[in-house]
């Protein structure tokens, strides 16, 4: 019986399929990863709101700059890269050479993913240790069905809880100080 060649993708493969509408993947472990459908109206809701008062209070104080998906973010060396598209990410002004026109290419300094139950299992897995890896110092993850989001701060052994948020509180960061967003405007 013939075995089966193990193939993996690199960044140039990915960069170079022909554009399918309305068709994304990521590059996982060396993978095409399709992802889901566009996301339903919940996640469309939770993510603008999220996103505009983000983005709002890091243009006021000239912290740097917030982005939603689609957008990549390639994590890792030349031939071992890992692509992803958080669903809003944040890059600190000191940080702003990673950004470049068709990619970010090193980890933001947040990462927010809202979970589907397409995604769910693969954002609190495998992207919580993906994004603690390469060093995303914050990352959020937001539930719409149960109205939480869960913010996670990068220690010495990877994520520690630094909160979890329910629609009738307000959601702080130690990463962006000051930073209030209050649960029952996002949800």
């Amino acid at each position: 019986m013939a075995t089966k060649a193990q193939i993996k993708f690199t960044y140039e493969d990915y960069k170079s399929l022909p554009y399918v509408e309305r068709q994304r993947y990521e590059l996982l472990d060396g993978e095409l990863i399709p992802m889901t459908p566009s996301p339903g109206f919940a996640h469309q809701s939770v993510s603008l709101e999220l996103a505009s008062r983000l983005h709002i209070f890091v243009r006021e104080r000239g912290l740097g700059t917030v982005l939603e998906a689609p957008f990549d973010v390639v994590l890792g060396e030349k031939g071992e890269e890992q692509v992803v598209q958080p669903d809003i990410l944040f890059v600190s002004q000191a940080r702003r050479h990673i950004i470049h026109e068709e990619e970010i290419r090193g980890a933001p300094d947040l990462a927010v993913e809202i979970l589907s139950p397409a995604t769910a299992e693969k954002d609190r897995i495998f992207k919580r240790r993906l994004y603690a890896k390469y060093g995303v110092q914050e990352y959020w993850i937001v539930d719409p069905k149960e109205k939480t989001i869960e913010v996670l701060t990068l220690g010495k052994q990877g994520y520690e809880r630094a909160g979890l948020y329910r629609r009738d509180e307000t959601l702080t960061s130690k990463l962006l100080p000051g930073l209030q967003i209050s649960l029952t405007e996002v949800f």
